[in-house]
Order: C-alpha cells, then sequence, then structure tokens
C-alpha cells in the first residue's frame, strides 16, 4: 500500500515550519515539538514528509545553542523566539526524539542533514553531562539515561553509553532504598517517565540494561494501574506535580491512556491485572523518600478515591485530593486543596517558560498529612512569610453547578456566600458522595478572619483564612527573628462516605460530632533555637483513630499513628502488591524469598497470574510459591519473573544455574550475564 503524506498538526506554521503556539503575549514555537513534529515526518517516509522534515529540523538545529563560550553549548531554546537558554531540560526533549529517529531512520535524509543532526545530537549529550542532573529529579534523570544511551550506541561512543548504563544503575539504586520515584505519582511525568524506560527497553543495545529497564517498568507500571480508579477512570492522587487540566479532570480519564500503553506494548500484558483488579474497596501506600517525609496513602472505593501526601513535594503537589463519581455529568468529581495567599487563583500569575497565564493554581503552604480509608487529617501552614493581605487553606470541588446539597452545622444551605464558625461540620453532597469537613484550630493573624464557603470562578472552596485584612508584613513569623513564637496553625478533619450510607448532611454531620477530638498545642514562647511546641491532632469513633503530631517551631513531623499503632514507611503496601527488603513476601497465598535488597510481588489468583522482582546487583536465589507451582533460580540479580497460569518467563542480569520449575513450564528468556 502506498503511504501517504503526514497529516499535519492544524497549530502548523508553514511560515515557520514548526508547530506555533498562540497567547496573549504572541505566537511561540517550542523546539521540542519541532523535534517531534520532524521525527514523526521522517518515520511516515513519503517524499514529501522528508523534504518537509528537512526543513523543520533546519529550524529545530537554530534552536540551539552552539557558541562554544556559552555554558550550555549544545542545549536548545525553549522557544525558536528566545534568545538565550532558560529551561535547562530543552536538551532532553529535543534529543528524546532527535536520538531514536536517527537510530531507525538515519538513512531516510540527505547525507548534510544527517551529519548536522548527529552533530547537534554530540553537542548535546555533552551539555548533558555536564548538567549531570540529580537521580531524585526522576523524569529528566529517566530522559538522561535514555538519551545518554541510545545517543553513546547511535554515536559508536562507549564512553557516553556507559555514562547511561551507570546512571540507571545509580537511579535505580535510589528509588530503591525507599520503594517508588522521589517524584512520585504524577499524572505528568510519570508518563514522561514510562515511556523513557519503555523506549530505553525498546532501543538499547546493551542486554543488562535492557533488563533493569524492563523491570524498573514494570515496578512503576505496577504503581500507576493501582492508582488509577475504576469508578472514573482517573490517576487517582496524591500527586507529587500535576498540571490543572488534569487536576480538575480536564483531560482525557487516564485508564485510556495506560490501556494505551498496554495495547502497543509499553507495558507488560499482566499489568491489566492491576489495573482491573478484583476489589470493591482497598488501599495502597508507598514511600517516596522517608528522611523528607514524602510518603502517599490511596484509598479505593467504587464511587471514590481519596489520596493524602504525608507532605508537599513543591508547588505543583496535590497533597490531599478526592476523584468521585458524578453519574450523568461530563467528567468526574474532584476535591483538591490548596494553601494561598493574596487571593492569587487559576490565571492570575504569568509561568515564565510558557508566557502564558499560569496552568497551574501552585500550593503556597506546608502540610503535613495522615489518612486512613476515607479519613483524614491536614495541617497546613504559611509557606512565606511576605507581605500579606490574604492567607487561607482552600479545599475546593470542581463545578458547582454540581453540588446538590451543603451542610453547616447540620443546617441546609442553599447557596453560598456561608460563614461558619469554629467546631461546626461542613457537609457537601456531590454525585456518588459525602464530604464532612471539621475545621480545626485555624489561628486568627489579624482579626475576624473568616471561615467561610464561597463560589469561585465556577468551583465550590471551603476557605479557612489566617489572615484577611489590609496588606502587612509579620515580623512575628520570621525566624531567626526576635518574636517568633511557632507557625500559625490551619488544620481540618476530611470523611469521605458513598452517599447511600446517609439519608442526608445533617445526619453525616451529627456521626462526626460524636466522634472524639483532641486538637491541642503546646503554650506559646518567644523562641531561641530550642524547645518544641508540639500540635496534636487525634480523631476517634467506632473504634478506629488517627491522630499526627507537628512540632510549630521547626514544622517538623514528628508522628502519625492509628489505632493500631504508628504508621510506618512501607515501600509498596497493598492487598495485591508489597515491596519490601526483608527477603520474604506474602501477598494472596504466593510467597517470594530471594536476597536482601529490593524485591516486590503482585498477585492476580482471579486471572491465575503472579509476578515477582529482585532489584539487587549482586545475585541471589529466588524462589516463588504460588497455588499449585513454585519457580526456584538458584542465582539472578535485576529481574522479573512471571508465573502466567504456569507458564514460568524469567528475564534477570546475572541468572546462574539450572531454573527449576514445579507445576508449570519455563518459557525461552532472554537471559543477560552479571556484568553492568
Amino acid at each position: 500500500m502506498k503511504m501517504k503524506p503526514q497529516v499535519l498538526p492544524p497549530d502548523f506554521n508553514p511560515e515557520t515550519h514548526m508547530i506555533a503556539k498562540v497567547t496573549e503575549n504572541g505566537v511561540f514555537h517550542e523546539s521540542r515539538k519541532g523535534a517531534r513534529l520532524a521525527s514523526e515526518l521522517v518515520a511516515n517516509g513519503t517524499p514529501e514528509d522528508l523534504r518537509l522534515a528537512e526543513k523543520v529540523l533546519d529550524v529545530v538545529l537554530t534552536c540551539q545553542e552552539r557558541h562554544t563560550e556559552d555554558p550550555h553549548c549544545g542545549n536548545f531554546m525553549w522557544m525558536l523566539e528566545d534568545d538565550v537558554v532558560g529551561d535547562l531540560n530543552a536538551v532532553e526533549f529535543n534529543l528524546e526524539y532527535l536520538i531514536p529517529m536517527m537510530l531507525q531512520h538515519a538513512d531516510r535524509l540527505s547525507p548534510g542533514m544527517s551529519e548536522r543532526v548527529q552533530e547537534a545530537i554530540r553537542l548535546g549529550l555533552d551539555e548533558i553531562r555536564r548538567l549531570d542532573v540529580l537521580p531524585a529529579y526522576t523524569n529528566i534523570t529517566l530522559l538522561d539515561i535514555l538519551n545518554t544511551c541510545l545517543g553513546g550506541e547511535l554515536l559508536g561512543d562507549p564512553a557516553i553509553a556507559g555514562r547511561g548504563y551507570r546512571k540507571l544503575v545509580e537511579w535505580m539504586a535510589l528509588t530503591d532504598r525507599e520503594g517508588t520515584t522521589f517524584e512520585y505519582n504524577s499524572p505528568t511525568y510519570t508518563a514522561v517517565t514510562l515511556r523513557a524506560l519503555a523506549q530505553l527497553a525498546a532501543h538499547v543495545q546493551h542486554a543488562p540494561t535492557r533488563t533493569r529497564a524492563r523491570t524498573a517498568l514494570a515496578r512503576l507500571g505496577l504503581s500507576a494501574a493501582l492508582h488509577i480508579h475504576s469508578g472514573t477512570g482517573r490517576w487517582a492522587g496524591p500527586h507529587s506535580r500535576a498540571y490543572h487540566p488534569s487536576v480538575v479532570g480536564e483531560t482525557d480519564a487516564e485508564i485510556h491512556l495506560l490501556r494505551g500503553w498496554l495495547e502497543d506494548g509499553t507495558l507488560p500484558g499482566w499489568i491489566e491485572d492491576a489495573l482491573t483488579r478484583h476489589l470493591e474497596a482497598f488501599e495502597i501506600t508507598e514511600t517516596a523518600f522517608a528522611a523528607r517525609d514524602l510518603g502517599i496513602t490511596t484509598y479505593h472505593s467504587s464511587s471514590f478515591a481519596l489520596g493524602v501526601s504525608v507532605k508537599e513535594a513543591g508547588g505543583q503537589s496535590d497533597v490531599m485530593m478526592a476523584h468521585y463519581v458524578r453519574e450523568g455529568a461530563s467528567r468526574p468529581g474532584v476535591l483538591y486543596t490548596r494553601y494561598l495567599t493574596n487571593d492569587k487563583w487559576l490565571g492570575d500569575f504569568y509561568h515564565a517558560t510558557d508566557r502564558t497565564k499560569s496552568r497551574n493554581l501552585i500550593e503556597e503552604g506546608r502540610f503535613y498529612g495522615v489518612q486512613q480509608g476515607p479519613r483524614a487529617i491536614g495541617l497546613y501552614t504559611l509557606g512565606s512569610t511576605g507581605t500579606l493581605h490574604s492567607a487561607k487553606a482552600a479545599l475546593i470541588w470542581t463545578q458547582r453547578e454540581l453540588v446538590d446539597e451543603i451542610w453547616i452545622g447540620g443546617e441546609r444551605v442553599h447557596e453560598p456566600p456561608a460563614d461558619l464558625v469554629p467546631g461546626q461540620v461542613v457537609v457537601i453532597g456531590s454525585g456518588d458522595v459525602w464530604f464532612a469537613v471539621l475545621p480545626l484550630t485555624v489561628t486568627d493573624l489579624g482579626r475576624g478572619a473568616p471561615l467561610r464557603l464561597v463560589e469561585r470562578e465556577g468551583d465550590l472552596v471551603l476557605e479557612l483564612h489566617n489572615y484577611l485584612g489590609p496588606e502587612k508584613s509579620f515580623w512575628e513569623l520570621r525566624w531567626p527573628g526576635a518574636f517568633y513564637q511557632g507557625q500559625p496553625q490551619c488544620g481540618f478533619y476530611l470523611e469521605v462516605a458513598e452517599r447511600e450510607d446517609y439519608p442526608d448532611g445533617s445526619t453525616f454531620a451529627q456521626v462526626i460530632k460524636r466522634g472524639a477530638l483532641l486538637d491541642e498545642a503546646g503554650p506559646p514562647f518567644t523562641y531561641a533555637g530550642e524547645g518544641a511546641r508540639n500540635w496534636t491532632v487525634e480523631y476517634s469513633r467506632d473504634e478506629q483513630t488517627l491522630g499526627i503530631e507537628v512540632d510549630l517551631m521547626q514544622w517538623q513531623l514528628l508522628r502519625r499513628w492509628t489505632g493500631t499503632g504508628p504508621l510506618n514507611w512501607p515501600m509498596l503496601e497493598s492487598p495485591v502488591a508489597r515491596q519490601t527488603r526483608r527477603g520474604r513476601i506474602e501477598v494472596a497465598e504466593a510467597v517470594l524469598t530471594c536476597g536482601s535488597e529490593a524485591s516486590w510481588l503482585f498477585a492476580s489468583p482471579e486471572t491465575g497470574r503472579y509476578v515477582a522482582a529482585y532489584h539487587g546487583l549482586r545475585p541471589a536465589p529466588l524462589t516463588l510459591t504460588v497455588p499449585g507451582g513454585q519457580v526456584h533460580i538458584p542465582m539472578m540479580a535485576t529481574g522479573t519473573v512471571l508465573w502466567d497460569n504456569g507458564i514460568v518467563t524469567v528475564d534477570a542480569v546475572g541468572l546462574q544455574g539450572e531454573i527449576a520449575v514445579s507445576g508449570g513450564v519455563e518459557k525461552t528468556q532472554e537471559t543477560t550475564s552479571a556484568a553492568s
């Protein structure tokens, strides 16, 4: 069949040969979008496509900084219109397309253009080496690894490629110390990471790197699938980083993204079992970095998913959020929280990189949270002590018109705005769920800072103000400072319930008030760098207890607990999957025994599939026992073992000895030496 020319996107600008972005500040052209378009044109490969691809590449390459005295020689301008390199990630996002294009289709370009692109790749890889991004910056680190491994192999440069192979080992070691990635559970950036790992696994020549990439891809794919809420199809929170359209559900449901990855082979087929798990309700907990209090919990029911971070990861964090079913609505309901100063709202300020109004409602507070099932406690304080005229925590329900019941203190409220007094429970009914919010201590930094429900830009917002008044600075909040007595408090208890569980919001509020609440802080004192002032919050009801304690002086987490005792930092804990470093894991009658480095086990008894993984650098024995069978491997390092209804597939580095299978048969697998 004769190929047809690539259909160009509607925002293609034939005058610039680039994708145009029209903003209130003018028309701009992203270099990375040009690189992607060129790679697609070359892949399609008709004569017309190739002629246009060379024109696009000519423009993209003019975006590369080539002055040898520039500290970022080899990087790219984010926009064609830029004069200097600003966003240091531009080189990664451009080479992500240029390198695979050259690996697969270099012969389709003219000799002159092929030489120019190869030289641009070499310059870009040298810049990537100099930048040497920290492994904690997950998505950019994986692009570094992808570009360096594939670029080094493309150029035939073992030194470049070797740096990439080693950095993958380094990144996996960092992640394996904790559980999930430092840049955890992000609808935007985990997607970048997964794509990079899939590209690496598909194209890298170095066999140990290929196996390690597939192993890491399986672990992150498992986490992503377990966070997809079956009722709404959304990527449930909390999120380390997310852009506003995905936060409020304006984008396509992420379940379609994962299904696409399953269809095109980006993710292994068994991930389907994690996506369609046979559970009505369950909880998943992961740790990203315990030393920095970065851990997450997500609870799924058929109607909603509630997620809470122990601590914010940055300004793009969703520290506490819920997705819930709204039958007949164009998109699911979302509750998310922010701490906001000076009445900022989406679009009130500019995003420097894109030169457009901000795509995000930035988190401006500092947060600590704890969750057990559908119950959570959130504690906020100010993130900045600049000049303020307002400072508040905000709980935001999207699409006010789809909120059909509002109750304050047991009384029905028909239209906001509405004030509440301390101790009153706010109940919101929307779609298939009830939300109950009980404000905790909220420090008034002025006079009469309100607690109130308002409508803002079509959303319903519960505002818990620490300050509302004339613009001022707060000497008493500065540390070091002569008046500092601790951070202001701003907390709340949240509980989510199925709509069918209570006849009305008043009944739910009465149930919440029946619980025992402890909300107390030590007396104020002027801080001289010593001593603590602890804020302790605990809520108990129906033989369930949830608690958290922070030091207001240093805004430091001290402890979290439930009725069963202190909460720890599990690498991965859920009814269907676990990860530990203890050398033994049990899930749903399956047992994994292996070395004492990071390992995980996923079990799907309903489909007869079980997956075990070991992430050790040094080979160790591994045994997977499942109902009706067993796999024993004398020695293996990083890799996975799949039991699929008695068909066994092993993909591992450092395999030694003969694999023994009882109750099944071994399938041909890729084996690699112990060499790194």
